[in-house]
């Protein structure tokens, strides 16, 4: 799906890229349709044990951001949200997937205790801006542009800084010798 677009996915190719008869695929999954929401399923709980390890580490918000900015998890994602334009059923899991998953990331960002100053309106925003920029630059960089990422990854890094209370080491130091020629 990755490689050639949900499209190319059938039920006759899944079996031969796993060496397994048709017949042993459909015996399973009936309808390709079953066979898709198996697939997310499976991939979106590991996304989701993903999200929690970095929801609980050291520097949640910038582990989160690392899960979301994953070009194969994203990429996934993004050609699933593709499919479920054309299957109802695929849309309606991911619906599904991405409420559950967007409710944890918000419940853990509230507990924490953010840097003061950037308004994102809470732990709602935030974990939207995240997921949104992110998406957004994976899915731009897969179709071969890239103006502008390096800004917006830069700006992303400086917030994470600001939210996680991580000190501006470079600023600060750039500072310090400004004041040690003055004085």
């Amino acid at each position: 799906m990755l490689a050639e677009g949900y499209a190319a996915v059938t039920t006759r190719r899944v079996a031969k890229q796993l060496g397994l008869t048709p017949g042993l695929i459909h015996y399973y999954f009936p309808t390709t349709d079953q066979l898709l929401v198996a697939v997310y399923r499976r991939a979106s709980g590991n996304t989701d044990e993903r999200l929690m390890k970095a929801l609980a580490s050291a520097h949640p918000i910038q582990a989160l951001w690392k899960v979301h900015a994953d070009a194969a998890c994203t990429g996934l994602a993004l050609e699933f949200a593709a499919l479920a334009n054309h299957r109802k059923v695929i849309r309606a899991e991911l619906a599904a997937s991405f409420d559950r998953s967007r409710r944890m990331q918000i419940d853990a960002l509230a507990k924490l205790k953010l840097g003061r100053g950037l308004n994102l309106h809470g732990s709602r925003g935030l974990a939207v801006f995240l997921a949104g920029i992110a998406r957004l630059i994976v899915m731009e960089r897969s179709l071969g542009a890239s103006r502008g990422h390096a800004e917006a990854k830069a700006i992303v890094a400086e917030w994470i800084r600001h939210l996680e209370g991580a000190p501006r080491r470079r600023q600060r130091k750039v500072a310090a010798r400004g004041r040690g020629k003055a004085g």
